[in-house]
């Protein structure tokens, strides 16, 4: 009999008396817990983003709006992870705490156990086996049975599993501690790479998981796998590109599912125990910003998916975006909350998004609180391409980003600036929402980092109440057909310096000096880099960077002697020339069918911000906010600027806003946490009134959500912080009320 104790933060008090209820799967009995006790104290943040549900919230209130104001630095862990004269890495790890013992991630992926009171290191365990390995990790997943306690992470394209006390391997699980998750793929397992991002979730004896692919042409499909706790055998396949005689296939070509990829569920699920269903939100099809090959609505693309979390199979779905042509992934876990809706008390589930939108659905049907409306949308003018010509318009709540730019809002820093914003402005095509991606240029608002991403909302269950950050941030796809051998008569270093003009240079900038919005700077990478190691990055992407492989295949001495700033006089053997073989095996294994690459389009512009010729942004502040929205009725409570942008702040005017990724923690104590800023603020506001009542600035950004948890007697509030010069693996730091 295999029994699970799943510990969760829920809205009852903490002191609240221990109620179990049964179910029964079977012959196995699984006890679980649905209230926190005064045995339970030590656990009340033991899950990614407090609780299988995703609320990000906690009955902790020992630190509360009257005694704010004097939180202080309880302690810092400065982790030692990262090479000398290594960039600052970025930390998005929601660390989970266990009976005294604070489990995450460095900003190198490496997996930590910590005091909680002192942070002193315990244990750590490198996934790369010391490689250079990185990439993105939000935290790591906890499971119990009797004595067996273990921890489970994703460290490149593999699942792990170590004792929760020593940070050993447990040989037992899968092959020797650790299950390929390339296996059971649609590709050659040796010949692709899956790489989840955010944490799993245990349901009973399972490990639930999506993953992060690919976004370019012939990319793996998003496939949700649900694994053994116990042995790591695969015992379920949901099937984002849905196969034949599925639900979804009749919105795909009838191949498509042999070649088409992403759909992909990488910002986490959320999961109701007590109906055993799994909620998950998935990404775009791939290639994000064409679609001739996959012409239809394109389910599950862009959608809230309801599972059985036992085996996998579908309840419901509402898609967001029909065949998506702008990267408008659904990029965090569904939160669930209950609502009084109508005078009825009603389960539910709210789905944050890029677009700015919450979409707000019945838990168990799937039917939307308030009506979302079709409404027509601009066609596309790329040849081949058929965009959907309605998109889904939630009526209730509002948008809590800008949907539209006009004149107006374009900056006015300066007369020249001006002029040159407007000129720039009115040469893109824009038609307001959903215009689609142009040869000419397409001004997007919002953009793929509008809205909110992957740090979602928290909600506060006693009040029906989501809070959410926002990011008011446009962009440009400029699309270019793809033409074969363009650069062939030109020299190596030539090719790699075109190459990198036209997939690098709208995040890297021309002068390879990265920008402010989380884009590394690549000059002098030979110091921080070997060419093998950089390579490798650029096949398999990492982080919001997408892999090129499709793109450099042919070409990997060019785009490397041009980012090493050297032209070779022969052409290097060794790895360079496996990985070329790897690349061009991959690809015909993933031969698209009924299109020519000839007929491929890519987005040179990808991620490309608006701003002027001084970096600065391009529209006029906000560029950042914070709402709270009350469920119950659809309606804002309050909406206030979170951030500023002293570049883009002109003299005398009040704080501009600044875009995050991440999100917020709520406490019963009446307080709201938010990191999310590149200003390294680290700031408490007032839940009811969006006041500002406690701040601190960080060593790094906290580009992470924060956790709380109780320890000895106190209440602690943590983050992890990125990396700085000073020490680029990063920092956790805690705080807590004097003694």
């Amino acid at each position: 009999m295999t029994i699970r104790n799943t510990l969760l933060t829920k809205r009852s008090a903490i002191l609240t008396a221990l109620l179990g209820t049964l179910i029964y799967t079977g012959c196995k009995v699984y006890p679980t817990l649905v209230a926190t006790s005064k045995a339970d104290i030590n656990r009340t943040w033991s899950v990614y983003k407090a609780d299988s549900e995703g609320t990000a919230y906690s009955v902790l209130d020992q630190v509360n709006l009257n005694n704010v104001n004097q939180l202080e630095v309880a302690w810092t862990h400065k982790f030692s992870d990262a090479p000398q004269g290594s960039r600052g890495g970025s930390s998005e790890s929601n660390p989970i705490i266990i009976d005294g013992v604070m489990y995450t991630m460095s900003a190198r992926h490496r997996v930590y156990a910590l005091n909680a009171t002192t942070g002193e290191q315990i244990w750590s365990f490198d996934p790369f086996n010391g490689g250079a390995g990185g990439g993105v990790g939000r935290g790591v997943t906890y499971y119990e049975d009797g004595a067996d306690k273990r921890i489970m992470f994703t460290g490149g394209d593999q699942l792990f599993s170590v004792n929760a006390a020593t940070g050993q391997l447990i040989t037992s699980f899968g092959n020797g501690g650790k299950v390929s998750m390339n296996v059971g793929m649609r590709g050659e397992p040796d010949k692709i790479s899956v790489i989840p991002t955010t944490p799993g979730t245990i349901y009973q004896d399972l490990y639930i998981i999506g993953n992060e692919v690919s976004e370019l042409y012939g990319a793996e499909p998003g496939h949700i796998r649900a694994y053994n706790v116990k042995t790591g055998a695969l015992v379920w396949t949901f099937h984002t590109v849905p196969q034949p005689g599925e639900v979804g296939y009749d919105s795909w070509p009838k191949d498509a599912w042999k070649y088409v990829g992403g759909a992909n569920s990488w910002g986490g699920m959320t999961l109701d125990e007590k109906r055993g269903m799994i909620f998950l939100a998935t990404g775009s099809p791939t290639y994000d910003y064409y679609g001739k090959d996959r012409i239809g609505n394109n389910l599950f693309g862009n959608s809230v998916v309801a599972l059985d979390a036992r085996t996998g199979k579908y309840r419901w779905h509402f898609q967001t975006v029909h065949h998506d042509l702008w990267d408008y992934d659904l990029p965090a876990a569904p939160n669930l909350i209950t609502v009084i809706h109508n005078g009825k008390k009603i389960d539910a589930v709210a789905q944050t998004s890029k677009l700015g939108y919450i979409y707000t659905f019945n838990r168990d049907t799937g039917v939307p609180l308030w009506p979302i409306e079709e409404r027509p949308v601009p066609a596309s003018d790329i040849p081949g391409e058929v965009a959907s010509p309605t998109q889904p318009f939630p009526t209730k709540p509002k948008p809590y980003s800008r949907q539209i730019i006009t004149e107006s809002d374009i900056a006015n820093y300066s007369k020249a600036s001006h002029d040159t914003l407007m000129k720039r402005f009115k040469s893109f095509r824009y038609e307001g929402p959903f215009t689609p991606p142009a040869i000419k240029g397409t001004f997007m608002m919002p953009g793929s980092r509008g809205g909110s991403s992957w740090g979602g909302g928290a909600v506060d269950p006693t009040k029906g109440i989501i809070y959410v950050k926002s990011n008011d941030s446009p962009e440009i796809a400029t699309m270019k057909k793809v033409v074969q051998n363009e650069t062939a008569n030109l020299t190596v270093y030539a090719q790699g310096k075109a190459l990198y003009n036209t997939y690098c240079v709208a995040c890297h900038m021309p002068d390879k000096n990265g920008d402010e919005s989380g884009n590394p700077s690549l000059v002098a990478i030979e110091t921080r880099m070997s060419r093998e190691d950089a390579l490798n990055k650029i096949k398999r992407g990492g982080g919001k960077m997408p892999s090129f492989a499709s793109v450099i295949a042919g070409k990997e001495e060019a785009i490397i002697s041009y980012l090493f700033d050297k032209e070779p006089a022969a052409p290097r053997a060794g790895r360079e020339q496996s990985f070329l073989k790897e690349i061009q095996a991959n690809n015909a294994a993933n031969k698209i069918a009924d299109i020519k690459q000839d007929d491929q389009y890519l987005n040179l512009t990808a991620y490309g911000q608006f701003t002027d010729n001084e970096r600065r942004q391009g529209i006029k502040p906000p560029f950042g906010q914070l709402h709270a929205i009350n469920l119950n009725t659809g309606e804002f409570e309050w909406t206030v600027t979170l951030g500023n942008t002293p570049d883009s702040q002109l003299p005398g005017a009040p704080e501009t806003g600044a875009s995050g990724s991440a999100g917020p923690l709520v406490t019963k104590g009446g307080l709201l946490f938010i990191g999310s800023t590149r200003d390294r603020k680290f700031r408490a506001f007032d839940q009811k009134t969006g006041k500002v009542v406690w701040e601190y600035t960080l060593p790094g950004i906290a580009n992470a959500n924060p956790s709380t948890y109780w320890s000895k007697g106190k209440q602690y509030i943590a983050i992890s912080v990125g990396g700085d010069a000073a020490n680029p693996a990063g920092y956790i730091i805690s705080f807590a009320l004097p003694k």
